[in-house]
């Protein structure tokens, strides 16, 4: 019943917050509903293309949860369920709701550009320059930790043959063959939508259909690769997606996912009811483990920096005024997209957290048969249905898994188109619009295909990395973006004259939780190189290279990161001065 009562807390806690302080910040804000957006006044058929409100809701809700919502609160588990629960939900009203909104609402003011450009209006070309470079390095984590994650779900140990069929089918080639096959039938409903005709409720039905038959066809015939082939092919994919119009396969394709993950949601409340009821499963996380855990992590930061997306993300905002900007109808669907979808992500991380708390002994304990946080939701969610050895529980089972690598690989194909923009962005000077205005090295460093090759092979050559060696880092620096975007958001609002405060808060604390994480990471490298320790224990830490690559990463995001405070802080100085006279 302690289940129970926590997932109903949420939701209610979270429907107050959307409909109180999510309508006091577009009150505050100004959100007008008669004002053209840049997917109308720019539109090109490829970027800016205006999409409905349920298909724009999908997209984003796919980019942002990929695996950051449940990872997350999962692995933070270990502080007892109290903090995730509070940090979940008051961050999501209050941190992470305030950065997707402002974020979306800032960029549909610019032109449907990013955050980048925000900083380049209010803070200069130089604070602009080193935001630039900044995302792009936590967007190469972003491919790397995501490709890790689609990598290990899709590999087959023993692919002696591509396709396999009946018993000899695993749950990781199932998940490849009907992820693939997702991709075939999100290309087809985009034709069908944008190029044939069909309305949106006709072509839903026929999608839905669509996913029921690929389901059923992959669980009966699997797609065999080992994990070094699955990265060569997610890469190619995800080069691929960033180039094509966005109508033709990242709106049809996340809209179609997002049903998906509704439904895996779904499954996953009824499961938590269910098991009250039956005593299938039981929740066993304690309330509270303490401050400071036995391996030496301590509640902050650690806590703030592990639930990652389940209570705010920077990558999100790269999402928000990156690709859903550029989409968005109307200014008024700002407010259930940018900030009613982060809450909807809130709750999928408390789902995530009652799920290891079905399995909370397996979990911790020194045999974990799950291995990582993703197998563990579909464990604890298939648990509370019946046992390991029935065929409901395999089934649910498959099914999550599934649910998890699509998300995943949204998230993917979206981050890429993302690091296509802002790489191109990065060589363009004021006044130019894209590679084609650009002169000489300029011209071939903005060209599209060069930024999106260069940030694929980096980020896939990283992804070969331990998962554990990239999503520490990756969760100090996407929640330092995090910071990041609230003091530009904050500085443009300040700019244009409208309240801001609602932003102070989340940003310095933000900005402390992260900056002291990275302080802890750069220290924890220095010593275990001097004293040789990564070297003598390669076997269960990692290549020493992969952390060397931390180090140098921490220590160049940190540097970067107080330089884009102080001239934050320089920014706010003026306009108070200014407010002032």
């Amino acid at each position: 019943m302690t289940a129970v009562l926590i997932i109903l807390a949420a939701i209610v806690l979270l429907v107050i917050g959307y409909v109180t302080y999510g309508s006091w910040l577009a009150k505050q804000w100004g959100v007008d509903p008669k004002r053209p957006t840049p997917a109308h006044t720019m539109t090109d058929g490829v970027d800016y293309v205006a999409a409905k409100p349920a298909v724009l809701m999908g997209h984003h809700f796919s980019s942002i949860a990929g695996a950051g919502p449940i990872n997350g609160p999962i692995q933070a588990a270990v502080f007892g369920w109290v903090p995730v629960f509070l940090w979940c939900v008051l961050g999501g009203i209050f941190v992470g709701g305030v950065h997707d909104f402002g974020a979306l609402f800032a960029s549909t003011r610019h032109e449907g550009k990013s955050v980048g450009e925000i900083i380049g209006d209010t803070m200069g070309k130089k604070a602009k320059t080193l935001f630039l470079i900044f995302a792009l390095l936590v967007l190469i984590l972003v491919i790397a930790s995501f490709v890790n994650v689609v990598a290990g779900t899709f590999m087959s140990n023993e692919a002696a043959s591509v396709i396999t069929t009946g018993d000899a089918v695993t749950g990781n080639e199932t998940t490849a063959m009907i992820s693939m096959l997702f991709i075939v039938l999100a290309i087809i409903y985009g034709l069908l939508t944008n190029r044939a005709g069909m309305g949106t409720l006709p072509a839903t039905i026929l999608g839905l259909i669509g996913i029921v038959a690929v389901v059923v066809l992959g669980l009966n015939v699997g797609l065999a690769f080992n994990r070094t082939t699955w990265i060569v092919l997610i890469g190619l994919y995800i080069t691929i997606a960033s180039l094509v119009p966005v109508w033709i396969l990242l709106q049809p394709r996340d809209y179609l996912s997002s049903y998906l993950l509704y439904a895996m949601m779904l499954i996953a409340v009824f499961g938590i009811i269910f098991a009250a009821f039956t005593k299938n499963a039981t929740f066993t996380i304690p309330a509270f483990t303490g401050w400071k855990l036995a391996n030496g992590s301590t509640l902050f930061p650690a806590l703030f920096i592990t639930v990652a997306c389940g209570a705010c993300s920077g990558f999100h905002s790269l999402i928000a005024s990156g690709t859903t900007a550029k989409q968005l109808d109307n200014e008024a669907h700002a407010k259930p997209i940018g900030y009613g979808a982060m809450l909807i992500e809130s709750a999928l991380g408390i789902i995530s957290l009652i799920a290891v708390g079905m399995v909370f002994e397996k979990w911790t304990g020194a045999d974990n048969p799950f291995g990582s946080p993703s197998a563990a939701f579909a464990g604890g969610i298939a648990t509370m249905f019946g046992a390991d050895t029935t065929s409901v529980y395999k089934t649910i089972y498959a099914l999550l898994t599934l649910a998890v690598s699509v998300f995943a690989l949204t998230s993917l194909d979206s981050g890429t188109r993302l690091s296509r923009y802002m790489f191109s962005e990065l060589f363009l000077k004021e006044g130019e619009k894209s590679y084609k205005d650009a002169k000489g090295i300029r011209k071939v460093l903005a060209y599209p295909l060069f930024g999106t090759l260069f940030m694929v092979i980096v980020g896939c050559t990283l992804g070969g990395l331990s998962l554990s060696q990239i999503w520490g880092l990756f969760g100090a620096a996407n929640q330092l973006l995090a910071g990041l975007a609230l003091m530009a958001v904050a500085a443009w609002l300040g700019n244009v004259g409208k309240n801001n405060k609602m932003f102070i808060i989340p940003m310095i604390f933000m900005l402390c939780a992260t900056l002291t994480q990275l302080c802890l990471t750069i220290i924890a490298k220095v010593k275990g190189l001097a004293s040789g320790a990564f070297a003598e224990n390669v076997a269960t830490t990692g290549p020493v290279w992969g952390h060397v690559f931390q180090l140098v990463f921490a220590a160049a995001m940190f540097v970067l990161a107080i330089i884009l405070v102080i001239e934050g802080i320089q920014t706010f100085s003026k306009q108070s001065k200014k407010a002032a006279k």
